[in-house]
């Protein structure tokens, strides 16, 4: 009979991913994957986790079914033992994986990950973004763990690709930002008018999604209102925790947070019960306002698609015009679905919808007109620190 200590161990060694050192966020090492059937034997998603100060957001991966046989892989998460079991399943009913794609060049998360799965299925072709680039070295893709003679560049005409019948794209970028670029690929999957997105594009569930549960401990932490308050878990703090995380993850200090000093800090510290390693020694710095909950739902907007505030104050307002001409081509696209690498998935939302979560690129604002002046108030301090020390471009008025 199996022991609880070997279930754990037959967990870890199910869940782990070597390469966390290149990107050390959390899990670290512990990846649990969640496959989803979107469409029967057509769509699946896979999520994972990811997060820095157990602010935690799902990574996802989308793998579609082809015509003639096989499947097509956006935005690969990471190949543990059991995300490529899960992918084992799908590839023995529906034939082996063709096409990889990484949609993106500035998502390390992403980008990580393309490699290693990558070399676990030697018969898939590789298409990248084009103008890829690493930091802090600018090395070849190479280099970085993609197979040579089988990774090819996206080209501008999607018609020129191996699977241009079941599918179209669109490329948004490259956009400069000095220290860096940006760039994103839509996809759209014609047959199932699906869209799928990378960091573009947001919609916020009320609830913490499924994978975001499978690790309950960021939820509960972030559920406190004071570093004397107990861990505890409840459905209650399980809401409560993902929702002030969407507000840390989105605006990092929202208008309906408070930041302790140092004393205080220590001092609650000093009185807390929760003194292991894992609650951060006690420390818990924060002050949610009564009103924080308000402020949460006038950022979710009902699960409407939104442009995240870091990319609406500090990356897409650079390049107004560019963008608003790519969000133009993608709304003339047909599609009932978005799948987006982040947050909730699928979303039923129509083109109309996708082209107005960039209509605050159109105001003579710098930054979103949706979102309240207040909660943007940090990332907009962040943004003049970076603009005045030169290390990004000045934002744009269209």
């Amino acid at each position: 009979m199996k022991t609880e200590f070997d279930r754990k161990v037959k967990n870890a060694r199910d869940y782990h991913w070597r390469y966390w050192v290149n990107v050390p966020i959390y899990p670290y090492s512990k990846k649990r994957t969640i496959r989803q059937e979107v469409l029967k034997d057509l769509i699946w998603t896979f999520d994972q986790l990811q997060g820095i100060f157990y602010v935690v957001v799902p990574i996802r991966m989308t793998v579609i079914k082809l015509e003639s046989g096989g499947l097509l892989v956006y935005a690969p998460v990471a190949p543990t033992p059991q995300c490529l079991r899960l992918m084992q399943e799908l590839v023995e009913q529906h034939g082996d994986v063709k096409y990889i794609i990484l949609p993106t060049i500035s998502g390390l998360e992403h980008k990580n990950c393309v490699g290693p799965f990558s070399r676990k299925f030697p018969q898939a072709t590789v298409y990248v973004a084009p103008n890829q680039w690493s930091f802090p070295v600018d090395l070849p893709l190479s280099w970085l763990g993609f197979p040579p003679k089988r990774t090819y560049v996206l080209p501008a005409d999607s018609s020129q690709t191996p699977f241009a019948d079941e599918f179209d794209y669109a490329i948004l970028g490259d956009i400069d930002l000095r220290s860096g670029q940006f760039e994103e690929v839509a996809l759209l999957h014609k047959r199932s008018q699906t869209l799928l997105l990378t960091d573009s594009i947001v919609s916020i569930p009320n609830k913490p999604p499924k994978i975001v549960e499978e690790d309950l401990y960021p939820l509960l932490f972030h559920a406190r209102d004071s570093a004397a308050e107990a861990i505890a878990d409840t459905q209650g703090n399980r809401i409560r925790g993902w929702q002030r995380i969407c507000l840390f993850a989105m605006y990092f200090r929202s208008s309906v947070l408070e930041v302790h000093g140092l004393g205080k800090t220590l001092q609650d510290a000093w009185r807390s019960p929760n003194k292991s390693p894992q609650a951060y020694w006690g420390l818990f710095p924060f002050d949610w306002q009564p009103n924080w909950q308000d402020c949460f739902e006038t950022l979710r907007g009902n699960g409407r698609l939104l442009v995240a505030p870091i990319l609406q104050t500090l990356i897409l307002n650079r390049a107004p015009e560019e963008t608003i001409k790519w969000a133009d081509k993608v709304a003339s696209w047909n599609f009932n679905r978005v799948i987006a690498c982040h947050f909730d998935a699928p979303v039923s939302a129509s083109p109309a919808e996708f082209r107005q979560a960039f209509a605050f690129l159109e105001s003579d604002a710098a930054y979103g007109s949706n979102l309240p002046d207040a909660d943007l108030q940090t990332l907009k301090n962040i943004d003049a620190v970076l603009y005045k020390s030169r290390l990004v471009p000045p934002p744009k008025n269209n």
